[in-house]
Order: C-alpha cells, then sequence, then structure tokens
C-alpha cells in the first residue's frame, strides 16, 4: 500500500479524498518534524517513532570486500506497539473493517484538539520554565528597584534633617542677645520746700 491507496482506504471515514489526504499529510509531517527535532513520536498500540543516533564506525563495501569507515550519524527508527505485534503474529485476531485495530489512546492524552506527542509536552515544559524565570527576574528586579527608592528616600530625609538643624543652629547663633533693661525705680522726692515754706509762716 502507497500513500494514494493509504488516503483511498481512509478516504470514506473522514469525509473525502481531499480532506484524507489533509490528514495523511498533517500525520506525517508532524511525526517527521517531532522526530528531526529529536523527540519521540508514541502512539498507543501502534508503536513509537524516535532517532537514534549511531557512532563512527568500520564497515566492508559489499562489491569490493574494502574496509570504509562511516561517519557518525542519525536514523530514524520505528518501534512496533505490543498491540501491533500480537495482530501481526496472530496471538490476536484481527477485527472487521470499520472496527479500531490498535488501542484507544487513554483520556486526557488528546487534550488541545490533536495527537499528543513528546514534542508538544516537551515545548510546553520549556516555554513555562522561561515564563516562571522571567517572573522570577522581573520580581526581583521590582524587589531591587523598591529597596534602592526606599533607601534614596531615607538617605534624602537625613539630609534635609541635618540641613534644618544645622541652619537652626546657624539661626540661634547670628541672633542678637537681648539686654536686660533694669527698671528705675524712681527716688521719692523730700517735701524740703513744703516744710521751709511752713517754717517761714510760723514763724
Amino acid at each position: 500500500m502507497n500513500k494514494a491507496q493509504l488516503v483511498e482506504a481512509i478516504a470514506d471515514k473522514v469525509g473525502g479524498r481531499q480532506a484524507a489526504a489533509d490528514a495523511v499529510d498533517a500525520v506525517l509531517d508532524a511525526v517527521v518534524r517531532a522526530v528531526v527535532a529529536g523527540d519521540r513520536v508514541s502512539v498507543t498500540g501502534f508503536g513509537s517513532f524516535e532517532k537514534v543516533e549511531r557512532p563512527a564506525r568500520y564497515a566492508r563495501n559489499p562489491q569490493t570486500g574494502e574496509r570504509v569507515r562511516v561517519k557518525k550519524t542519525s536514523v530514524p527508527r520505528f518501534r512496533a506497539g505490543q498491540g501491533f505485534k500480537d495482530l501481526v503474529s496472530g496471538a490476536k485476531k484481527l477485527p472487521r473493517s470499520g472496527e479500531v485495530s490498535v488501542k484507544k489512546a487513554p483520556k486526557g492524552s488528546l487534550t488541545g484538539g490533536g495527537a499528543s506527542t513528546t514534542a508538544r509536552t516537551t515545548t510546553k515544559k520549556a516555554a513555562a520554565k522561561k515564563a516562571t524565570a522571567a517572573k522570577k527576574t522581573v520580581a526581583k528586579k521590582t524587589t531591587a528597584a523598591k529597596k534602592t527608592a526606599a533607601k534614596k528616600t531615607t538617605a534624602a530625609k537625613k539630609t534635609a534633617a541635618k540641613k534644618t538643624a544645622t541652619a537652626k543652629k546657624t539661626a540661634a547663633k547670628k541672633a542678637p542677645a537681648k539686654k536686660a533693661t533694669a527698671k528705675k525705680t524712681p527716688g521719692k522726692k523730700t517735701s524740703a520746700r513744703k516744710t521751709t515754706a511752713k517754717r517761714a509762716a510760723a514763724r
């Protein structure tokens, strides 16, 4: 079965040949992109696709028998799930056409409107970590700015208080001392003239 035959096989189930072609293309594109990025795509009951690193090694040319060095490379690998293996080996009976031949994905694994892959999970986790780190950084900067502003305000208040105290002291020194004015008590005048006049009249 090639791609065209696969599209024809599922066309009736997805609502037409064009919809089936779009669905097949979308699934294959998502799998390829995830595997190339180094993520593992696992479909319950069917199998998993992953990227495998092959180290540098020596091999033999089958035509000449010459020993050739093979560079380090990465290759895609598919591992069939247990349900798929059991159906192929005959341990389980293949259901009739129209029934699901592989296990359904567990509840909650298909949230988000599509197949859940390790790539999406990894991307979401990375985004969440970045957002958390950014929030922490902003919070630290805000706290530091508040502390700096508080220190500057306290220092300004202390400086203003010192200047005010100095100005008061200077003003007190410059102000002239008030002279105490002693009240003069008028002396009692003796009525000497009256006494002299009385004596003269008596004579």
